[in-house]
């Protein structure tokens, strides 16, 4: 039954899977030059696919054009298309709406351009371009193409009967019981033809069909274990893919200085953990096990591909019992449960484990509407408190549907991986060996200047459009005094 349970939990999950589980839209956050932007890309879900951009211009100097541009690999060739301009939402002055053609599988970025009062700026928002659902035939379409087809079938056929009987006669003269005969065996042998060719379209409309099928997204599989580490216990991720094991994909890149973001959610949601694990080798992570509560636990795992692609892997595992010992295997694990931080959840505000307040800023959360989740931390007597940088953001954040089918990954610059846009920013036409691109990024985030981030304000906001309504649970982890604190939300969405 446990084994039942968990293949249906997961091919629920495939089933809603895209490069993030169960939420398909891309959301950015950052700017274009001098322009502070908000871009939402709802990606249509088949390829080749229509996809829906909206732009948003959040302040900043006076807009006068915005155009965008999809380049494959995030690389622009000789064969682009122009750019696509976007065109002002009417009743708004600030939201721009365009559509673009993602014609292939794999990793885009839509390139941003805005021109206005001071000058040009561009951005680079990275796209995974995947098949997540097949589009049925609805009903009124289907009986359309079957009359059509009946309406040709029979014209073809009456039309090739008469130029057998009649074509060769005398205007006027009436065809003898032979001509007739003649007419329907050359009207038997095209409708025999005609079945031909249908049957010949059918077969290779299935054999389309079989291949858009295998080619549907699904994240690459893997396998979660808990092993003994000495007196504690470590987690352990398995790549096993075959393939992945094939070297079919692109090696792994660190994202925020990081091979793999692994996350663990307590099936009722009232664990957490949010690690990091040490490569064994290229398919095998291991971190320790934080003391978390028995129970069965929902597992996702983020990567980033040298191809700048971004995929969640899913699993699940059963923790037996609390660990009796935990030294985290990365200085940036950290773990939460609620019976060892009791507070109103559900509320707005969040006591964190050093005794500041996390507060959220309500607001109405509809599904598909882009929002700015905004969260404050103060300490005693609401006194604003500096925070330091969390993995070379203000904040990280999860939000999680209760069944599964929802998990994102956010920062400050939305649902985006940092290192797919530095994928796209620092790629050269001589990567072609594999890892030397991985090395260039890494060697960018060691070098790169980071006094913005020290002394950070308090205030923390999370672009993102919730895909569905229903009921979430939001996970903010921020750093204080050299500790990862996480305050824990239930978010209503309408």
């Amino acid at each position: 039954m446990r084994r039942l349970g968990r293949v249906v939990l997961l091919a629920a999950v495939v089933a809603v899977a895209s490069a993030h589980v169960g939420s398909p839209d891309t959301v950015f956050e950052g700017t274009a030059g001098p322009y502070p932007v908000r871009v939402v890309i709802r990606t249509p879900g088949v390829v080749p696919g229509l996809a829906d951009i909206a732009v948003r211009v959040t302040g900043g100097p006076a807009v006068k054009t915005i155009t965008v541009l999809p380049l494959r690999g995030g690389r622009e060739t000789a064969a682009l298309p122009p750019a696509d301009t976007a065109r002002l939402v009417a009743g708004t002055r600030d939201l721009y709406a365009a559509q673009l053609w993602l014609m292939q599988f794999g990793a885009y970025s839509v390139q941003l351009t805005v021109d206005g009062a001071a000058g040009r700026g561009t951005a680079i928002v990275p796209v995974m371009a995947v098949a997540t659902r097949r589009l049925p035939f609805d009903v009124p379409l289907r009986v359309m193409l079957v009359a059509l087809g009946l309406f040709l079938t029979v014209g073809a056929l009456t039309i090739v009967g008469a130029a057998a009987r009649d074509s060769v006669l005398e205007p006027g003269v009436e065809p003898d019981a032979a001509r007739r005969r003649r007419a329907r065996v050359v009207m038997a042998g095209g409708a025999a033809v005609l079945a031909l060719a249908l049957w010949g379209g059918r077969a290779w409309w299935n054999s389309e069909d079989a291949s858009y099928s295998r080619n549907m997204f699904q994240p690459l599989h893997a396998a979660t274990r808990i092993v003994p580490a000495g007196v504690a216990r470590a987690i352990r991720f398995t790549i096993d893919d075959s393939t992945w094991l094939d070297r079919r994909w692109t090696p792994l890149i660190p994202d925020h200085g990081k091979l793999m973001h692994l996350f663990l959610i307590r099936d009722d949601a009232t664990a957490f953990a949010h690690l990091h694990p040490v490569a064994r080798d290229s398919n095998t992570f291991v971190a320790a096990l934080p003391p978390l509560a028995p129970g069965r636990y929902r597992v996702y795992a983020d990567i980033v591909h040298e191809s700048g692609f971004a995929q969640t892997l899913i699993d699940t595992v059963t923790i037996a019992g609390p660990a009796t010992a935990w030294r985290a295997s990365d200085p940036d694990d950290a773990w939460w449960e609620e019976s060892r931080q009791p507070s109103a959840v559900s509320g707005q505000q969040d006591t964190l484990a050093d005794g500041a307040v996390m507060t959220w800023q309500p607001q109405p959360l509809v599904a598909r509407q882009d929002v700015e989740l905004r969260f404050t931390v103060t300490g005693a007597g609401g006194r604003a408190v500096a925070l330091e940088p969390y993995m070379g953001m203000a904040a990280h954040a999860v939000i999680a549907a209760p069944d599964g089918a929802v998990f994102i990954h956010l920062h400050p610059l939305g649902t985006i991986s940092m290192a797919s846009q530095l994928v796209y920013q620092l790629r050269q036409a001589g990567d072609t060996a594999r890892g030397a691109l991985g090395r260039r990024i890494t060697a960018f985030e060691d070098t790169a200047p980071r006094a913005w981030m020290t002394g950070m304000t308090p205030a923390l906001s999370f672009p993102y459009s919730f895909p569905r309504p229903g009921h979430y649970r939001m996970w903010v982890q921020v750093r204080r005094g050299g500790r990862i604190l996480t305050g824990a939300f239930d978010l209503q969405v309408n």
